[in-house]
């Protein structure tokens, strides 16, 4: 957490200094910079991962590695876009080298608990959501979870992915379909 001196120096900086700052090894500057970006790349994380221990241990790899490839940022997009493909390609090659099962486990407690607050949607099928998305390809799962789920523009995505604004279009279309395909028996049941 930032003490009181470093929030009232960092708000007023730009990002640009703080990156600046960061690569002359300023640790206050680097902490300022992981406090601003820290919450999105972990959501990323946790919706790749699907469980909190390896999104927080996917964060702190995005985090390492975009201190040490800072100096390589030009600065022809916007930082946290830079960020979004840092974390995008560290988490799947991390998620590539644990190859761990993806299975969303919640107890039956938690299960009745998650049924009474939010009333719509039962614990069944809460988790075909979650299987039917982990079942996705790769390539649908991710441009998914950044437009349905994170809220990037499909502009935003193409160029953290390096892809063409249409081909995120095309592929959240194309991952809806798949999942409504999937969920086809649940959606008949709750009609």
């Amino acid at each position: 957490m930032l003490n009181a001196a470093t929030e009232l120096t960092y708000p007023q900086d730009d990002e640009r200094l703080l990156i600046a700052r960061v690569v002359k090894g300023d640790r206050a500057a680097a902490h300022a910079l992981y406090q601003r970006h820290a919450g999105r790349v972990y959501r990323l994380a946790y919706r790749l991962a699907g469980d909190a221990e390896t999104a927080a241990d996917l964060t702190q790899d995005v985090f390492i590695r975009a201190f040490k490839e800072l100096g390589k940022f030009r600065g022809e997009s916007a930082f946290g876009t830079w960020l979004h493909r840092v974390a995008v390609t560290t988490c799947l090659n991390g998620l590539r080298k644990v190859r761990r099962l993806r299975a969303r486990e919640v107890s039956l407690a938690a299960a009745e608990g998650i049924a009474h607050h939010s009333g719509a949607v039962s614990p069944e099928v809460r988790d075909a959501v979650a299987a039917a998305i982990d079942a996705l390809p790769e390539s649908l799962r991710v441009v998914l979870v950044m437009y349905s789920l994170e809220g990037y523009s499909h502009a935003e995505i193409g160029e953290a992915l390096g892809i063409a604004e249409g081909t995120s279009r095309s592929r959240v279309f194309e991952a809806r379909a798949k999942l409504r395909a999937r969920l086809a028996l649940h959606l008949e049941d709750r009609q």
